[in-house]
């Protein structure tokens, strides 16, 4: 675990030396402000589920970015090397670069908190949903990350990692949402759509707490880790 604990403050620290950690955390909180300007309009019921909903979008195009590197850059640059023949586990490695970028979408949804803070203001906000749509944000990075940290280990371009990764998001998220919205969906593809990522989430951004959606993101996370680890072990001995 402290090696672990390591290797995620290494991570965590190496995105604010170089300015993409400040690029894509200014280009969130304009997308999700601009979003919140929606729930904050007079009239408007007081809560932040447009706000929350739209994070997930912005979510699948910024999580690749900020993973794209996880793996893919120590490839490039031979860096790999010198980390693998270190006295840590396949694991660790992998579980630290995860905590690492996982803080770091931490520390992004921060400064959002500033929109509650107006709406407790302004009006009188049912936290409840609140609440629980961070806590299904939260899940929905994680799972988010955890993909991005997959498609980063299995090249050595940054920029391919991060198609890659927007392309699984994508069909995990947008896809199943623009097909359920047609009307003459046949009943087993509505049953699918049901259980993708985004109707999952829709679940905590109205204030429903279900264990089984709490158990599908931590468990779809944990497959997602479980792989980049098998391909970490299959590339160390090629």
């Amino acid at each position: 675990m402290n090696r672990t604990a390591a290797i995620a403050r290494r991570e965590f620290s190496s995105y604010f030396y170089s300015p993409i950690a400040y690029v894509v955390i200014t280009a969130f909180l304009i997308a999700s402000g601009f979003a919140f300007f929606n729930d904050f309009e007079p009239g408007q019921p007081a809560g932040m589920r447009n706000t929350l909903d739209w994070m997930v979008w912005i979510l699948v195009f910024v999580t690749p970015i900020l993973s794209m590197g996880l793996l893919a850059q120590e490839w490039s640059s031979g860096t790999i090397e010198t980390l693998m023949t270190a006295p840590v586990d396949d694991s660790d490695v992998i579980l630290g670069k995860f905590f690492g970028n996982f803080a770091l979408l931490v520390v992004m949804l921060l400064p959002t908190l500033l929109y509650v803070v107006l709406l407790a203001i302004y009006s009188r906000p049912d936290v409840g949903p609140i609440f629980s749509g961070y806590l299904g944000i939260l899940l929905v990075g994680a799972l988010f990350i955890s993909v991005g940290l997959f498609c980063s280990s299995l090249t050595r371009s940054q920029i391919v990692a991060a198609v890659l990764a927007v392309v699984l998001l994508c069909l995990a998220t947008v896809v199943p949402h623009e097909v359920g919205a047609r009307a003459n969906v046949r009943p087993f593809f509505r049953t699918v759509i049901d259980q993708t990522v985004y109707r999952r989430y829709s679940e905590f951004s109205r204030g429903v707490l279900d264990t089984g959606n709490v158990v599908f993101f931590l468990l779809a996370t944990a497959v997602f880790l479980f792989l980049t680890v098998k391909v970490l072990e299959s590339r160390r001995w090629k």
